[in-house]
């Protein structure tokens, strides 16, 4: 009877088992087609080296259909640690996490020779990007921030020039100085602008086929005939980029009525600035308008010295304005004595200050528009890389040039901090044990432990 009882104990001891057996076993298989279904990801490195940033990824979201890469490339040597290839695919994995049809094919320009000739292939490694049958090569080494400004450039429609006015003392769009503006237009060349500079004292009228007018305050007075032609581009739906340091219009005051344009006397006073170690001329922006330029932007902008403007817009011309940029949020423009300022409230005008504004207006089929902004400081050379001015420069451009969907945040390069192994004999060994006690060590004693646990209770 007793040997019975234990007989029927152990069957449904096995039993047990075996159902744990094939629970284990199914578990395991819907885990394994869960993984294959449904992909997650974490990047835990310092600076997310192994993810996009939120500008990539808005590009990516705007390209509709595959893009096609072509990497001319001789096969890896695995003997010599040559693994180019594999770095290419590793990185462009990043890119096909937020747009799968990403293709990759690799051609060695050793076995296909005339094909490489034929492609224009210049060194090993290059790079044939294709979309939307439109091409561009990018040759290594390359960032995040190369290949993104190269799939903008070949998602950008509009490719009419950006027109810029010159002869009046105007900070260049090329030029060298820290009070041009030479990097901001260097990084609208790497996007795909491209430049024109029409001589308003010969021309009948300012070209129509430039995609924006930008006049980057000029020092001195632009003339009466060159003022008619503005307003006149204006008139026929011409978009304008208007960047202004002072009250003073230099002889643009017949452009600024039409727009309905004025600029507040005063001087822009920002204490929270020196908290920063900065003179109270500097202010800084937080605070943004409802708008498809600043729509979302979160980063910060500083602006040397601007000019407080209102834009009404006129009835007739039909302007509908949108203050974009407030600064000075604890600060006030000050109108009484600029030398040694103290807020007044009879006097001056408390912030957050407004130092641009967009306007816009139905005009054909495309619609046209307009940017002012109190400041040209923030896109000079000086500091175009100050917080997010260039972010918020290239937004502009991107708007006026009717590449709404291109306007994002813009890709940066990312910064990683490198484990460096230390040359001394004592330390190297401490940092190899360290690393491979979590590689192996701990791992393998985990499961030793759990092997002699596991013998020690089968034996009671």
């Amino acid at each position: 009877m007793k040997n019975t009882k234990n007989i029927k104990q152990r069957l449904q001891l096995l039993l047990q088992n075996w159902v744990f057996v094939v629970l284990f076993i199914i578990l395991v298989l819907l885990l394994g087609f869960i993984s294959n279904q449904y992909e997650f990801s974490k990047d835990i490195t310092q600076a997310n080296r192994n993810t996009l940033t939120e500008g990539s990824i808005g590009v990516l979201k705007e390209m509709d259909g595959p893009i096609n890469l072509t990497v001319f490339a001789t096969k890896d040597d695995v003997n010599k640690g040559d693994k180019f290839r594999q770095g290419i695919i590793n990185f462009i994995a990043r890119y096909q996490r937020s747009k799968p049809d990403i293709n990759i094919k690799f051609i060695s320009p050793v076995e296909e020779p005339k094909l490489a000739q034929d492609m224009g292939i210049r060194v090993d490694g290059e790079v044939v990007v294709e979309y939307n049958k439109r091409t561009e090569h990018i040759t290594p080494p390359f960032a995040e921030q190369e290949l993104t400004n190269l799939l903008v450039r070949l998602t950008r429609t509009n490719e009419k020039p950006i027109m810029y006015l010159d002869g009046h003392g105007e900070k260049n769009l090329l030029g060298l100085k820290n009070s041009d503006l030479g990097e901001f237009g260097k990084q609208l060349e790497n996007k795909g602008f491209k430049f024109s500079n029409p001589d308003l004292t010969v021309l009948p009228s300012v070209p129509e086929e430039g995609s924006m007018l930008v006049i980057a305050s000029p020092k001195k007075d632009v003339s009466d005939l060159e003022a008619k032609k503005i307003v006149k581009f204006l008139e026929s739906g011409g978009n304008l980029l208007w960047l202004l340091d002072d009250s003073n219009f230099k002889g643009l005051d017949e452009v600024a009525q039409y727009i309905g344009l004025t600029v507040l006397d005063g001087k822009i006073y920002d204490p929270s600035s020196e908290q920063y170690g900065s003179t109270p001329g500097l202010t800084f922006a937080l605070r943004y308008g409802d708008h498809p330029i600043t729509r979302n932007f979160m980063l910060r902008t500083l602006f040397s010295n601007p000019k407080a403007l209102n834009a009404k817009g006129t009835y007739e011309n039909g302007w509908e304005v949108t203050e974009l940029v407030d600064v000075a949020a604890g600060g006030w423009l000050e109108r009484g004595n600029e030398t040694n300022p103290t807020f007044e409230e009879d006097q001056d005008q408390s912030g957050p200050i407004n130092i641009a504004v967009a306007l816009k207006r139905e005009y054909g089929e495309v619609g046209q528009r307009v940017v002012v902004v109190g400041n040209s400081e923030f896109l000079s050379n000086a500091f175009i890389t100050s917080g997010g001015n260039l972010d918020l420069g290239v937004n502009l451009v991107n708007w006026l040039s009717g590449d709404d969907k291109l306007i994002n945040i813009q890709p940066m390069p990312l910064k990683d901090v490198n484990v460096t192994i230390p040359e001394t004999r004592t330390s190297f060994v401490i940092a190899w044990t360290i690393f491979h006690s979590f590689q192996y060590f701990i791992p393998v004693g985990l499961f030793i432990g759990g092997i002699w646990l596991w013998l020690r209770r089968r034996k009671r």
